[in-house]
């Protein structure tokens, strides 16, 4: 990638010096859509930065808030305005089987900074036909320090039991996690969540845990609200993206903490919008963010497992110990994209009419 990169900026410094000779310049722009907050930084600071540097192409940060539907709406009116954009793993699945995607060719990612070959070097499942994983975070529970002292929830079984620790509950609007963590908090062993989930009685089993904190849950869509929920007093625990923890405990000082057990790790992917007129750049863009270096520099802004192995030489030490896949203690699980790209329909209107009851 250091050799493309190269070129591509010797091709790029050469075309602007043509251009620039005669008082027009035109630089090519593309749009890379995102979660938003300390995540969107952390690629614009890792990844987009770093790229426009190096290929003259100006990167335009978007942000939504997750799904399809947006995405579907541009490729089938055609007027497709996003060119990168980061799904999640069962979105990813998704939208390739719907045509919403261009193909990636693996074969052109670039080897680890080690010479390890892409494939051998991405962990496990983490490249597929249309994307390319960049990072895991982990969904989890977080509640602020100040209001439990040394008596805190330690379980995924506490976030459960409002008679114990009375108060308000913040979940995303969306079946995706919320299912997995009431099925584990109502003795389902992790690696039993889908199969469980994959019966009528299972699936009516974990809305009924549902059941018991429905009417103390405040509603999320937003990855910055959880935070802001806690802050306010609002909730008293929440259901978080873990980053959003780090960077309110680091970087704006909240005295926040996470409960690790029951935590749902998600893989993201970058993905290339179908139909996008400028899709050369980004599959470009994707080859080089997806680096060993950018992934690892990546973590400096935010604590997401890069999906390189090789990345991990680059880390540093005091990030590691807030990676998802780091030693942290209780029951975790990941994700199961190819389940819920089956069953998304279906258990989204079921949630739906959950919601309306």
């Amino acid at each position: 990638m250091k050799t493309g990169a190269f070129h591509l900026k010797q091709a790029c410094g050469l075309l602007l010096a043509l251009l620039g000779s005669v008082g027009i310049v035109h630089a090519e722009t593309m749009t890379v859509t995102s979660w938003g907050g300390a995540y969107s930084k952390s690629q614009i600071e890792a990844m987009q930065k770093p790229y426009s540097a190096s290929s003259g192409i100006e990167i335009l940060p978007e942000e939504y808030n997750g799904g399809l539907a947006e995405i579907e709406a541009q490729v089938k009116t055609g007027n497709v305005k996003w060119d990168v954009v980061d799904v999640e793993y069962a979105e990813a699945l998704r939208g390739c089987d719907e045509g919403l995607f261009e193909r990636i060719d693996a074969g052109q990612l670039p080897a680890g900074a080690d010479g390890t070959p892409a494939r051998q070097d991405f962990l496990s499942a983490r490249i597929t036909k249309c994307a390319v994983s960049n990072v895991s975070y982990s969904n989890v529970i977080a509640y602020d320090k100040a209001r439990y002292g040394n008596n805190s929830p330690k379980t995924i079984e506490d976030f459960f039991d409002v008679k114990k620790w009375p108060g308000k509950r913040g979940l995303k609007k969306e079946p995706n996690v919320n299912l997995e963590m009431a099925l584990v908090a109502d003795g389902v062993k992790p690696e039993d969540v889908y199969s469980v989930l994959s019966t009528p009685a299972g699936l009516d089993r974990a809305f009924a845990k549902l059941d018991t904190i429905k009417h103390d849950v405040v509603w999320w869509q937003a990855g910055a609200q959880p935070a802001q929920l806690l802050a306010s007093g609002e909730v008293t625990m929440t259901t978080v993206y873990h980053g959003r923890i780090y960077d309110a405990d680091i970087k704006d000082g909240k005295n926040f903490a996470i409960v690790w057990d029951g935590q749902v790790q998600v893989p993201d992917f970058f993905v290339v919008v179908k139909g996008s007129r400028h899709a050369q750049a980004a599959q470009n863009f994707i080859r080089f963010a997806t680096g060993t270096k950018p992934l690892a520099e990546q973590t400096r802004f935010i604590p997401y497992a890069p999906s390189r192995k090789s990345s991990m030489l680059y880390v540093d030490p005091k990030v590691t110990q807030w990676l998802p896949t780091g030693n942290h203690p209780g029951r975790k699980m990941t994700t199961d994209a190819e389940w819920w790209a089956d069953h998304a329909d279906e258990v989204n209107q079921r949630f739906a009419n959950w919601l309306a009851k």
